[in-house]
């Protein structure tokens, strides 16, 4: 089944986030003793679709920019993922991106399958108007797929709830009808939730919380290094540093900064709304290289920018107890082998970071009931949502014996495996393929 994730001796090709994915895939079906039918059916997405993008810049001239989507699973619901801007995007990595995304909703109880989305372009180097002429383009592109009971995108890496209104109004010009509910991560005033913005962050603080307690840290005496000081890097340190966690070190993706005594996040804060980064922060020093901040002595590092950060040739050189994972797929395959030998704990991203999608699920829920929570009934239903999957994860681990990725992803496994099963084949034959 999984011949072609690694080379013969183990070691990793090249880093590669759909690799992993099936690696990943390939154990879970292994321990649940399912066959590879079921595996074919689980690696393969649904569908997918590329798409190109005429856009006439700013100046008259004429770019195409190149655009995916992929619906990896649609056996418990509609599917669900982000929109990713960047020059990095291509179809494999949204193909990774897609199927954790089903393991995500499947593991917190979400009634989705996972998509995902991307166009491959960098929208630092675009006017504002001309991000919106290839959103609209790209959504136009995609409206035969998309929509609220079939697919609905939320904001990724490059994106925002400004691409989301763009999205919502495209959609709902050419429907004849106002649909808030193609969409999450949306303006509140457009049919968005309270707390979504900051869901993802309060979910990773929440569970790098309680991965601590279960480590025996003291959070008031724990230290934490954050790579990525973005949409989920960001919060996730200010809760943190909220809570009474010393924040030693921070990056983004022009530097890096430390101080042992520990960083005022809020005043960090402000700096980078000035700024643009945390380069030239003075409440801390520099560090030599932007990825050191991988390799500081902390007690939890929240990797928490882009995939494929801790990978083979470096996860020697970390030396954080916990890992939380933040972003999407930041330790590769070979990786988490070398972090289990040594001994580090490491929170997958399935779990971690499922914060963002519970609350978008809970932004649907109202769009499409017309009915709107208090932020503070949206944070308490996901702290109840992330407190129950923890405790899943980490009791299944512990019946197993096995570490929490393997445990995160039977379990997600497993239930949309089931989902496939009790649906069946369409169309019925004599002798339609077995999965268990």
């Amino acid at each position: 089944m999984a011949a072609d994730v690694e080379a013969r001796d183990g070691s990793e090709i090249a880093p590669n986030p759909l690799r992993d994915a099936r690696t990943q895939l390939a154990e879970a079906i292994e321990l649940l003793g399912l066959n590879g039918g079921m595996y074919d059916v689980l690696a393969t997405p649904r569908r997918e679709v590329t798409v190109s993008i005429p856009l006439r810049r700013d100046d008259g001239t004429i770019e195409v920019l190149c655009g995916y989507r992929v619906q990896h699973n649609m056996s418990r619901g509609p599917t669900k993922g982000g929109l990713r801007y960047s020059p990095d995007v291509n179809l494999d990595e949204v193909r990774a991106l897609a199927m954790w995304m089903t393991w995500k909703c499947a593991l917190v109880d979400i009634p989705y399958g996972g998509a995902k989305g991307g166009i491959t372009f960098d929208p630092r180097n675009y006017s504002t108007q001309e991000i919106e002429r290839v959103t609209r383009r790209y959504t136009s592109e995609l409206m035969p797929i998309i929509g609220p009971m079939t697919d609905i995108p939320a904001p990724d890496m490059g994106t925002d709830e400004q691409v989301m209104s763009w999205i919502m109004d495209t959609y709902s010009v050419n429907t004849g009808y106002t649909v808030p509910g193609v969409v999450t991560g949306k303006p509140v005033n457009l049919g968005g939730s309270l707390g979504r913005a900051n869901a993802t962050s309060r979910g990773v603080a929440h569970i790098a919380l309680a991965a601590m307690a279960y480590r025996g840290f003291d959070p008031k005496r724990s230290s934490v290094a954050v790579q990525g000081f973005g949409k989920v890097g960001s919060g996730a340190a200010l809760f943190l540093w909220q809570a009474g966690v010393k924040v030693v070190a921070i990056s983004d993706q022009y530097g890096a900064i430390v101080n042992d005594a520990g960083i005022d996040v809020s005043q960090l804060k402000q700096h980078v709304e000035v700024t643009g980064s945390v380069v030239g922060f003075v409440g801390a020093e520099a560090l030599a290289e932007r990825d050191d901040l991988l390799y500081v002595e902390v007690d939890v590092l929240i990797p928490a920018a882009t995939e494929g950060v801790i990978h083979q040739g470096n996860a020697d050189r970390v030396r954080a107890k916990v890992i939380v994972e933040g972003a999407n797929g930041p330790t590769s395959t070979a990786a988490d082998r070398a972090l289990e030998s040594a001994g580090v704990f490491v929170v997958p991203d399935i779990l971690a970071n499922a914060g963002g999608v519970i609350v978008s699920y809970f932004e649907w829920v109202q769009a499409n009931q017309a009915f709107w929570w208090t932020e503070s009934e949206v944070e308490t239903r996901l702290t109840e949502r992330m407190d129950h999957a923890w405790k899943r994860v980490v009791e299944s681990a512990e019946v197993r014996g096995v570490n929490l990725r393997q445990a995160a992803t039977v379990l997600a496994v497993e239930t949309v495996a089931s989902a496939h099963t009790e649906r069946g084949l369409y169309p019925c034959v004599v002798g339609q393929l077995a999965f268990g």
